[in-house]
């Protein structure tokens, strides 16, 4: 298992990569104790003392007038903890658990919150042993911290919540955390003043959702491309429109990427060449014509949120923060998710529009009149349907898109007997980014299985080798469609193609173009 070494503040892209795919162990940076320890020092002696402290010795939210004994202190902090495991539903996947353990981690080996350095090697133990804590989806508003769901994060390690033991299959299996930390060798975390408030005050589990979602959409990003070019060649399309004179005069960088993505996918198309000379059609439809303006939109508000998160990741976002140089314990509101809100709901909306010019382009080729292809992309069409009804399954995927990409950061619901009167609603606006990138995938993939059947119609021409090279890996798991059958099987197979790795690497080597930077 190969090591990587977080050293706080400085975690990058491919560190977060790394940490979303598993298979790692992480180590803290030896340079970072002493600050932790420096911190950790301050709450100590705040706790010795008379003063009151927010989260020291004091209740929380609007409890915060109410004194706590010195000799109640721990159990203040267990309290907090039970108290806020409120969450419900299903539980979070075990690559989002993985980034709210080392991000958490991360933040509180900054060296701003007061823990003891056992705190933050509790985390990274719990990563390193493959621990998946017990962590229910919903429960979140997304300021005064993800409370609800680290709270499970952290009631598993002090051995009192769940773990989430998975299969062979990555299926998970509900057990007692005592019961698993106890096989790995590892003792329950004990907490000690304002540990539980550092632990789940923070942004850590929206942006592991919306870090989910980015790694994702990256894969996915390149398949869209591919298949918007296997799309222009089935419908012997113009090239024109991606002359790289058009899109440098208007500066857009992502337009400018991937129109030179697209006239390298199509280079030595013999489809195109066939009726380059002679073609009475004047324009393409938009769906074909304008893909580096729409794709290189939603790959410059890919790369903003990219930026946005990878900040959040290294961010200090518990409440108060404790300063050493000075010894200041300042209260403010960097648990408050609304920049990791913001990103989510604009990273929502590059979602549906790449579904959504995808779902255009099965509908054109499915039009004869547009695409000049059979009806329906089927011989005997009457007899057979073909894909009509795919195009039915991409439309209402794609609809289901543009609900779910109404803005989640618009709306608030005041909490906490409203001290917390303005909430950012990013747990939600991550998490339903989800189920977009599998409606995506799934619309992508209906487009692949429908250029490709456009390509069996004009044989014995050939696309670009690279496009032939994507046509065979489908065909590897879904044949050609001459007359009808089972299609179901084919667009799970087709999904699960764009939604994987192969499509990506092959863009990589054609082009070298990343989705992220």
């Amino acid at each position: 298992m190969s090591s990587l070494t977080l050293t706080p503040g400085s975690l990058s892209l491919a560190d977060l990569r790394a940490i979303h795919a598993g298979g790692i162990s992480l180590r803290l940076s030896a340079s970072a104790t002493a600050d932790i320890e420096r911190s950790a020092l301050l709450v100590l002696n705040a706790a010795a003392g008379d003063a009151p402290v927010y989260g020291v010795n004091t209740g929380f939210g609007k409890l915060a007038s109410k004194r706590i004994g010195k000799d109640e202190l721990a159990a203040l902090q267990r309290n907090l903890i039970r108290s806020h495991c409120v969450g419900v539903g299903e539980p979070l996947a075990p690559e989002v658990v993985r980034l709210m353990l080392a991000t958490k981690a991360a933040s509180l080996a900054r060296g701003f919150s007061g823990v003891r350095p056992v705190v933050v090697q509790s985390l990274l133990d719990a990563f390193n042993a493959g621990l998946v804590p017990f962590v229910p989806a919903k429960g979140s508003v997304g300021a005064s911290g993800d409370l609800a769901p680290l709270s499970h994060m952290t009631l598993a390690l002090m051995g009192e919540g769940e773990m989430l033991v998975l299969d062979e299959q990555g299926k998970g299996q509900r057990r007692p955390a005592m019961e698993v930390l106890k096989e790995k060798g590892l003792a329950p975390l004990e907490l000690a003043a304002k540990e539980g408030l550092a632990l789940i005050n923070g942004t850590q589990t929206s942006t592991a959702l919306a870090l989910h979602a980015l790694l994702r959409f990256e894969t996915l990003y390149a398949s869209a491309l591919v298949s918007g070019a296997m799309s222009l060649d089935a419908a012997r399309g113009s090239d024109g429109p991606f002359d790289p004179r058009i899109h440098a005069v208007r500066g857009q960088p992502g337009q400018i990427e991937t129109a030179a993505v697209y006239r390298e996918l199509l280079a030595g198309s013999a489809i195109r060449a066939s009726h380059r000379e002679g073609d009475e059609r004047v324009q393409d439809p938009y769906c074909l014509r304008c893909q580096p303006q729409v794709m290189g939109a939603c790959l410059d508000q890919t790369r903003y949120v990219s930026t946005v998160l990878l900040r959040e990741a290294n961010a200090v976002t518990d409440n108060p923060l404790v300063f050493s140089d000075d010894g200041a314990m300042i209260s403010g509101g960097n648990f408050h998710a609304e920049p990791v809100a913001l990103a989510a709901d604009a990273l929502a909306c590059a979602i549906a529009e790449v579904g959504a010019i995808a779902e255009r382009r099965i509908a054109m080729l499915i039009d004869t009149g547009v695409s000049r292809l059979p009806p329906f992309l089927t011989e005997n069409a009457g007899l057979n349907s073909g894909f009509m009804i795919a195009h039915v399954t991409a439309a209402a995927l794609a609809s289901e898109n543009k609900s779910l990409a109404h803005p989640a950061s618009v709306d608030s619901l005041p909490t906490s007997a409203n001290q917390e009167d303005h909430v950012s609603m990013a747990t939600f606006a991550a998490r339903r980014l989800a189920d977009m990138l599998d409606n995506t995938s799934h619309i992508i993939g209906i487009e692949l299985l429908a250029a490709a059947q456009g390509f069996e119609f004009l044989r014995p021409l050939k696309s670009s080798a690279a496009l032939e090279q994507v046509h065979a890996l489908l065909r590897q798991a879904c044949p050609p469609m001459p007359g009808d059958h089972y299609l179901a099987p084919d667009i799970e197979n087709a999904a699960t193609l764009v939604a994987g790795r192969q499509l990506a690497e092959l863009v990589r080597r054609v082009t070298r173009f990343e989705t992220l930077t």
